[in-house]
């Protein structure tokens, strides 16, 4: 059972959509060159047409659109799932291959989380961003997204696979066939998850591997700038020490070729 379309919440999302499309002086097939999709699924999302959920997020980032909001208001969903009101426990089990975790259990990964990783095409320079962790009733799965990057069109979104035997857990995105993956240590009691970040990076006109230490810093407020980080700003020495003693203390080891 899925919620059935808002015709008051699909006009006023696809109101918003156009504005900002005016507003960044970007056409159909822009849109579509940057949110990595075929011009035509542009034009289905402007018609009020269904897309994938995916599909509306790469445009979100895009432009610079809250997705939840909008898919919230897409949908007229109140947030609450099918399996949440019917009481079974469809809506707080995670499925066997992503490690079958419970809501319950996995409660404490909820949050935001403050992401620190170095620049892949900066040297010296730290690239920070925020990550949200939240809980997907419909696909019941703890969901992450990443904000305030400073290549916001390429912000990645996905779920959190946590095996029950291992001191590691996994954050896959999967696009079109393009899978990025994060292992990171599982959160402590400093609200930290340290590890490694294996993804492509576009360099002149071409898509290259690499790997770098990345960490997830649980913050209730952010203070701090997000973006690139240079030693000219006063977070940067911290912000370096973080990603040091992750290789420092065994989180992530970079082998030499």
């Amino acid at each position: 059972m899925k919620a059935s379309i808002s015709s008051s919440g699909r006009e006023a999302v696809l109101t918003q959509i156009k504005t900002a499309m005016i507003e960044k002086k970007l056409t159909q097939a822009e849109l579509a060159d940057a949110a990595d999709c075929h011009e035509k699924t542009i034009q289905n999302l402007l018609g009020g047409r269904s897309v994938r959920d995916q599909t509306l997020f790469d445009v979100c980032m895009v432009l610079d659109l809250d997705f939840e909001k909008l898919k919230r208001t897409w949908t007229g969903s109140d947030g609450t799932s099918p399996n949440e009101l019917a009481g079974g426990d469809g809506g707080v089990v995670a499925p066997v291959y992503m490690g079958a975790y419970t809501r319950a259990g996995v409660d404490h990964y909820i949050g935001s989380y403050l992401t620190l990783r170095p620049s892949f095409s900066k040297p010296g320079t730290i690239t920070a961003y925020r990550t949200d962790v939240t809980w997907d009733p419909e696909w019941p799965s703890l969901l992450f997204q990443e904000r305030d990057r400073p290549d916001a069109p390429y912000s990645h979104r996905g779920r959190l696979y946590i095996p029950a035997s291992s001191m590691f857990i996994h954050l896959v995105s999967l696009t079109k066939g393009a899978m990025r993956m994060v292992v990171v240590s599982q959160l402590d009691r400093f609200g930290e998850m340290r590890g490694i970040i294996t993804t492509l990076h576009k360099h002149g006109a071409m898509l290259l591997p690499v790997a770098t230490p990345i960490v997830y810093a649980r913050r209730d407020e952010f203070t701090g700038p997000f973006g690139d980080i240079n030693e000219a700003l006063p977070c940067y020495a911290e912000y370096r020490k973080i990603l040091n003693e992750t290789v420092e203390q065994g989180y992530a080891r970079l082998v030499p070729p």
